[in-house]
């Protein structure tokens, strides 16, 4: 079942850009904006493929996206097992299938998609805001209004590790591809990028990024690593896209287009292409 419909940039022919140059992705169009959400979308994922986005949104309706041809959109049915706000999720990436979700009574929920229900609860003291797995799904990082990231092991079910750096509430992270770095973002306006391999140095934060905004809504703005490492990109509450060299620091693109505030941005698994959504309703592909 259609329920949005897609916006492509006017004359732009699928292959050649402005100009007659070469385009750099198979999208439809060098930009491609999907309509469909009925209130602000808060989050947004590829699959591994690369071919489908899944969004979710304050109309509480998830929706999946075709990323090729004219981006056509369902909704997918929900599950309604948490008693509390849902502020983040994240999926193991090898086997078993399990997802942990973060939540706003103070505990972690993890989840083997095999089973009906949760198989274990993780507390802690404060809102849940942020989650992620390790390289081996064996730790749970958690994020919260403390402005600490806790490093959960799961078999000892217990907190063997704090980072400590932000200054502010934490927003989003993500785990680097290769799985020996973890990004945070969080309010006080800083991307983080902290090591986590077994010999790395006692202060974990090896790189600090700024640039982005934080502002009065405190909406909770995710961040991404890009395949390769290389790149690393958050919203912000300026309307624009950020990507920033992970190397030099550098801000290497600052791209506009939302209306509102740009809630999480995330890196085309296999293509050049940046994808976002925010608080305008509306989320958009483009090339790099």
């Amino acid at each position: 079942m259609e329920l949005g419909n897609v916006q492509q940039h006017p004359s732009q022919a699928f292959g050649l850009g402005p100009g007659g140059k070469q385009r750099s992705s198979s999208l439809e169009a060098p930009i491609m904006l999907l309509l469909g959400h009925q209130s602000a979308v808060y989050c947004m994922k590829f699959n591994p493929a690369g071919t489908v986005i899944a969004s979710g949104s304050h109309d509480k309706d998830i929706f999946l996206w075709y990323v090729h041809g004219d981006s056509k959109n369902y909704m997918v049915k929900k599950m309604a097992e948490h008693s509390s706000f849902v502020n983040s999720c994240c999926p193991s990436r090898k086997y078993p299938p399990l997802v942990v979700s973060g939540l706003d009574d103070g505990t972690a929920k993890l989840w083997d998609l095999r089973l009906r229900g949760a198989i274990q609860t993780l507390p802690d003291k404060y809102q849940i805001t942020a989650v992620s797995f390790s390289e081996a799904a064996d730790k749970v990082f958690i994020g919260g209004l403390d402005n600490e990231v806790k490093w959960r092991d799961l078999r000892k079910n217990e907190v063997t590790e704090t980072l400590k750096g932000h200054q502010d509430m934490i927003t989003g992270m993500q785990l680097s591809h290769d799985g020996s770095y973890l990004l945070t973002n969080a309010m006080d306006n800083e991307l983080k990028i902290w090591d986590l391999r077994p010999y790395a140095p006692e202060n974990r934060n090896i790189k600090t990024l700024t640039g982005h905004q934080h502002n009065f809504e405190k909406t909770l703005l995710k961040c991404s690593w890009s395949p390769d490492n290389r790149k690393v990109t958050a919203g912000s509450a300026d309307r624009m896209v950020y990507i920033w060299d992970t190397t030099s620091r550098r801000i290497l693109y600052k791209l506009p287009g939302h209306n509102g505030s740009v809630n999480e941005t995330a890196f085309h698994p296999t293509e050049p292409i940046i994808g976002s959504c925010g608080s305008d309703k509306q989320i958009y592909l483009g090339e790099l």
